[in-house]
């Protein structure tokens, strides 16, 4: 069976070497990894995005964690940050399960897709902004897919929120002047799309208690609300 567009865009993704200083960093940590997860073959190559086709929301991140996404190769599993996002998005009923330990734990997300402008795990969880607009036309195709039935986006965090505004724009929706600006709880309308800003659900934010899971969910349940699921 011939792949369908978001599938072969994500073979197409997780094949890509543009940025060399990235992926020297994914390939040495795949080759090293942490004790922890000394029996495991790490993916070591860009991560896709996760989600259905026919998404109605989209979860936009930064970029995939070294001993998480880059790890297990699906956005958000593996790590801290992803138990916080997907326990809050199965406790607003957008995930099949409360826990994303590897890609084949059987999660599925319902109505929703999660993705980031950058692909590769980057030294300190730190791209260059050349790495993420050299990442960009993947997030510009992306989003021309999922155009037919998008109808929501929550963005984590003020990297995302940056390299995301171009990239709608890229896709079609027109995106106000001037741009507007990183909020936790921001929301702003693109062309029949609700765009939401979040803090990102880094250790550092939840841990401190900057993001909340009471916080999180409050705006995921918004977000589905605007997508018109739930």
């Amino acid at each position: 069976m011939d792949p369908t567009p978001l599938t072969h865009l994500d073979q197409r993704v997780s094949g890509c070497r543009a940025c060399p200083r990235l992926v020297a960093w994914r390939e040495e940590v795949a080759r090293t990894k942490r004790a922890a997860f000394a029996d495991w073959t790490y993916w070591g190559r860009p991560v896709p995005g996760f989600g259905p086709a026919d998404a109605r929301l989209l979860i936009v991140g930064l970029a995939p964690a070294a001993h998480g996404g880059n790890r297990t190769g699906r956005m958000f599993t593996g790590d801290r940050s992803g138990d916080v996002l997907y326990q809050a998005l199965y406790d607003v009923g957008l995930a099949s399960q409360p826990t994303s330990a590897s890609a084949g734990d059987g999660l599925e997300l319902n109505g929703v897709r999660v993705t980031a402008p950058v692909h590769c795990a980057p030294p300190a969880n730190k791209p260059t902004p050349e790495e993420r607009d050299t990442c960009r036309h993947w997030l510009v195709e992306e989003l021309t897919l999922l155009r037919p039935t998008l109808r929501a986006a929550v963005v984590l965090g003020a990297f995302g929120w940056q390299a995301v505004l171009p990239a709608f724009a890229a896709a079609g929706w027109t995106v106000p002047r001037p741009r507007p600006a990183f909020a936790h709880g921001a929301r702003v309308g693109l062309d029949g799309l609700d765009l939401f800003g979040c803090f990102h659900v880094s250790q550092r934010n939840t841990f401190t208690g900057r993001l909340t899971p009471e916080m999180l969910r409050d705006v995921l349940r918004t977000a589905a609300e605007a997508a018109g699921l739930g």
